[in-house]
């Protein structure tokens, strides 16, 4: 095994950190893949068709824990770390949307893949969308989880920006750093209030979250994700929804209580007449592949039948 393979090497001004045993997953191997852009982490298990699992703001690849198992048996599943997130580089830019792009198509050429079928959540969802819309024929299908599609209408958002007050404390320059590496109770709240069932967010999986984002260089990530999209991509986006159509088939699953993004800020997106279908699901708030692995892992099934 090579230094590489060991997670010891040190890519980007950041030094690899071990996963802890207590968060690996039965049949998930983990590895570290060099795309020339930076060194990143990606959890896979079974074997097949690809499906590229993106994890949420906040988060890792933790968070398909239940659903890779429930996917594998037909499917190689890919969940990957993002840049600044889980056990990636966390690099001191590169934190917009369309970085975030170009590193999950520089990931795939890395691992030798065309065509690809892209799940995300939450942040994650956003670059699943960016991707299929910039890359259309490497992308077969979409499914996004708790996430603005890129037709949304602005004043279903300004009906709901209320939901954004937490915001600031997580995305101002230095602040939104201190708060996610010094003030935990904040992260735990926000993922704790994301959910409608605590038991779907147990103890073990807030702090899996929490520990990493304590870490500096992640908490500095953290602050950036948030920093890039609330002073240079969300007024544009609301200003100008996309024009472009999303060719490959597309799905939106959306918790009936998220409490951060409802079915009613993003709405339909029928008018624009692409093939993208928004289902709500009942019970459930903003973390659905934490609170309902089964019907996540059953839509995407049933989604990929759609050509």
């Amino acid at each position: 095994m090579n230094a590489q393979e060991r997670g010891l090497s040190k890519v980007a001004g950041t030094t690899a950190r071990a996963l802890p045993e207590s968060l690996k997953v039965p049949g998930v191997r983990h590895r570290y893949i060099d795309t020339g852009r930076l060194r990143m982490h990606v959890a896979e298990a079974g074997a097949g068709s690809p499906l590229l699992l993106l994890h949420g703001w906040a988060k890792h690849w933790y968070m398909w824990r239940h659903a890779m198992p429930l996917l594998s048996d037909s499917h190689r599943v890919i969940a990957v770390d993002l840049r600044g997130s889980g056990w990636s580089d966390a690099p001191r830019s590169g934190y917009r949307t369309a970085d975030l792009v170009d590193d999950t198509r520089a990931l795939l050429d890395a691992l030798g893949l065309d065509r690809i079928v892209l799940v995300g959540h939450d942040r994650g969802a956003a670059v699943a969308f960016q991707l299929a819309l910039d890359d259309p024929d490497r992308v077969t299908h979409v499914v996004a989880l708790n996430e603005l599609h890129p037709y949304v209408d602005v004043r279903r958002v300004v009906r709901n920006a209320w939901r954004y007050l937490w915001t600031p404390f997580v995305e101002t320059p230095l602040l939104g750093r201190f708060v996610l590496a010094h003030i935990p109770f904040f992260t735990r709240a926000w993922l704790r209030l994301g959910v409608t069932d605590r038991a779907s967010m147990p103890a073990d999986a807030v702090a899996a979250y929490v520990d990493v984002l304590r870490q500096p260089d992640i908490a500095r990530a953290g602050e950036q994700h948030m920093y890039q999209v609330a002073y240079h991509e969300f007024i544009p986006m609301l200003r100008h929804p996309e024009t472009r159509r999303l060719r490959p088939p597309a799905l939106l699953l959306a918790g009936r209580a998220d409490l951060f993004t409802p079915p009613a800020m993003p709405g339909d997106a029928t008018p624009h007449g692409v093939d993208l279908r928004v289902e709500v699901v009942d019970g459930a708030g903003h973390h659905l592949p934490e609170e309902r692995p089964d019907l996540v892992a059953a839509k995407i099934r049933e989604h990929l039948k759609r050509i």
